[in-house]
């Protein structure tokens, strides 16, 4: 039996696999430290034989990933002055495969595939999570947490919090028929649960935000493009100035507060300064990637002590642009910087100066999301994670590329009205 390549690679038609590769995908980034190398397999195995089916389709516009594939050739060269280079090595190689997943992902995967397939994962992810029914106790603020399957409370919060925004966005703008409704009922009580017994600051705090920015861009379909974007200058004015107030008012502190964190935010500038402190010794470069929280090496073993981490894994400085500073240097925090911004503002503008779009308005919640949750987590620089791969995939989504169809020709054009013989169309014309 023959399965047409429309089925597995054309976004207008593969929502059935592709559904079925995103929600693969969210279960393998959730659980593979669970249950191993087969869910990272798996991952493997639902989009890179896709580029064997039409290869082609991956090489057009090629050029528009440069600045990813540039961030990945620096991420993988940092083993020429890595203080850990074997490590270095195995984890820039398998980023660099991070990518390039995400990479197929976007050429092959529409975003309203992608959102069902999210919904689809985080609900058996979440479902799964439940019946392990997984506690922890924070040793630094004494609050005792629902982590489910995960070993964090901001992790499951995390996944919380792309349930609610995914099925919001997918009722708003993506849905056909009243069965969405249905479908989309038991992911949103899931993940509201999820989120609240969870007790995650970061995932609570950043998903009304979030939204409330996908209803203003959705209200703003009702504009021309050019109110669009005098609205659009004037309330990036407005939201700059509002933070620059707020700060110096103290509200940083109050918000804090209506969470139950002070103004070190749960140790994190506490760490964040020794970040720094390491990130001195080689600012340009840093130490390499993934080379500092190493076990046997002094500073990484000082705050896992310092921080009860017994398993003396799975930590972080809970900032992406610290961590990358420590593992890349400036030139690292430039680099991932430039990925988040280009991507970010590239859909705003296809939002604000081109035609309104709903996918672009989709992933600029997401991209939101992240860049928020970015300045307290670390969630785009390693692979497998669930981050990364929306930040790519957003990014991938930039290149617009043309829609291919296939064109139909005779294997011979019929008799004209007189009689004639048949004339074949590739056949040269006789000379006179």
């Amino acid at each position: 039996m023959k399965i047409p390549k429309s089925l597995l690679v054309d976004p207008e038609r593969n929502s059935v696999y592709g559904s079925f590769a995103v929600a693969v995908s969210i279960w393998a980034f959730s659980y593979s430290v669970i249950f191993g190398q087969v869910l990272i397999l798996a991952y493997y195995a639902v989009w890179l034989p896709l580029i064997l089916v039409d290869y082609r389709r991956f090489l057009r516009q090629l050029s528009s990933a440069w600045l990813p594939l540039l961030f990945a050739a620096y991420v993988c060269f940092s083993v020429f002055w890595s203080q850990a280079p074997g490590i270095t090595a195995r984890t820039a190689v398998q980023y660099l495969s991070h990518i390039t997943c995400a990479y197929v992902a976007a050429r092959t995967v529409s975003v309203r595939t992608l959102t069902i397939g999210a919904l689809v994962g985080i609900f058996f992810v979440l479902l799964y999570s439940m019946k392990v029914d997984g506690y922890s106790e924070d040793v630094l603020d004494g609050t005792y947490n629902f982590v489910g399957a995960f070993a964090s409370k901001n992790q499951i919060g995390f996944v919380g919090s792309l349930g609610i925004y995914f099925s919001v966005v997918f009722l708003a703008f993506l849905r056909r028929g009243r069965l969405s409704f249905m479908l989309t009922v038991p992911v949103v009580l899931l993940s509201v649960y999820v989120l609240i017994v969870s007790h995650s600051a970061t995932s609570i705090a950043s998903i009304p935000a979030v939204l409330a920015l996908v209803a203003l861009l959705a209200m703003s379909k009702l504009l021309s493009r050019r109110y669009r974007r005098v609205i659009f200058v004037i309330g990036t004015g407005m939201i700059v100035v509002v933070a620059i107030v707020a700060l110096n008012l103290g509200l940083m502190d109050f918000v804090l507060g209506l969470f139950g964190k002070d103004s070190t935010l749960t140790g994190r500038t506490y760490l964040w300064e020794q970040g720094w402190d390491a990130a001195m010794r080689s600012p340009i470069l840093g130490v390499g990637y993934a080379a500092y929280w190493v076990q046997g090496f002094a500073e990484a073993e000082r705050l896992w002590n310092e921080f009860y981490i017994t398993t003396r894994t799975g930590f972080h400085f809970h900032n992406t642009y610290v961590e990358a500073l420590v593992e890349l240097g400036f030139t690292g925090v430039v680099l991932i910087s430039l990925i988040m911004l280009r991507t970010l503002l590239g859909h705003i503008a296809a939002v604000v100066f081109k035609t309104w779009q709903a996918e672009s308005v989709v992933l600029i919640g997401v991209m939101v999301l992240l860049l928020i949750r970015s300045f307290v987590e670390v969630e785009i620089l390693n692979p497998y994670i669930m981050g990364s791969f929306l930040m790519y995939f957003s990014f991938f989504k930039l290149a617009r590329l043309p829609v291919t169809r296939t064109r139909w020709s005779p294997a011979f054009e019929p008799a004209d009205a007189k009689g004639g013989e048949a004339a074949w169309p590739h056949r040269p014309a006789a000379a006179e």
